[in-house]
């Protein structure tokens, strides 16, 4: 008994370590599930007019739908991004005149590759979407080519200055009139990491080859005396 006692001491606290740490995963899964609620359903929310200028706040307005009414204007910034099943293609970024005369950046929507140099409806527009601060940018994120008018991450600040807007981004959700080449990309909650219910399946998983191998360490000894 002397043997065994100190590796299956050891074996069951290392058990039980790992099941606490699956368990407060499981605990993190249920509070990352709840704001992703929260988001989704302010996402979905009554729009509002644009927050006065200079007033925004990226933290208390983020996802904050919003109402437009002005013209879109012609000229474009594009982003290359990825659709699934469709491929590369860009979000294309406008500048937006509101009706009183505020100029806002408005991530239209998706476009094909081929279709970057295809003329786009512009002008008088009603615009749902909502607010959004974008984190495109990783460490591996190119910096933008702006002389061949190719983005990388939708840099807010740096496409204000070229369209000369105010730092303010909406993605839109509807556009009335649509252009039918350009397919809406709304803001979700898809892009928020919710790796919770893997990291809790991993240490589940490892308290049981914890457990498996104290038990078998624990046989053999036992075997081993009563040779």
């Amino acid at each position: 008994m002397t043997r065994i006692a100190p590796p299956l001491l050891f074996g069951l606290i290392g058990t039980a370590i790992l099941v606490w740490l699956g368990m407060w995963q499981m605990q993190r899964l249920d509070w990352k599930q709840d704001i992703l609620t929260q988001i989704e359903s302010r996402i979905g929310g009554d729009p509002l007019p644009l927050p006065a200028p200079g007033q925004a706040n990226p933290d208390a307005d983020r996802y904050q739908p919003v109402q437009l009414n002005g013209t879109v204007e012609p000229e474009e910034l594009y982003v290359l991004v990825s659709q699934k099943r469709i491929g590369a293609g860009y979000r294309v970024i406008s500048a937006f005149e509101t009706a009183d005369g505020r100029r806002v950046l408005l991530d239209r929507g998706f476009i094909r590759v081929d279709a970057r140099d295809t003329p786009r409806d512009s002008g008088a527009s009603e615009v749902i979407g909502n607010l959004h601060w974008p984190d495109d940018r990783t460490s591996s994120t190119p910096d933008n080519d702006t002389a061949d008018n190719t983005w990388f991450a939708r840099d807010v600040d740096q496409m204000a200055e070229m369209l000369n807007t105010e730092p303010l981004l909406v993605i839109a959700r509807n556009i009335l009139p649509g252009d039918p080449g350009v397919t809406p990309l709304p803001v979700d909650t898809g892009g928020i990491p919710n790796d919770h219910l893997q990291y809790a399946l991993t240490w589940f998983s490892l308290a049981a080859v914890w457990l498996i191998g104290t038990l078998a360490l624990v046989w053999r000894l036992r075997q081993t005396k009563e040779g």
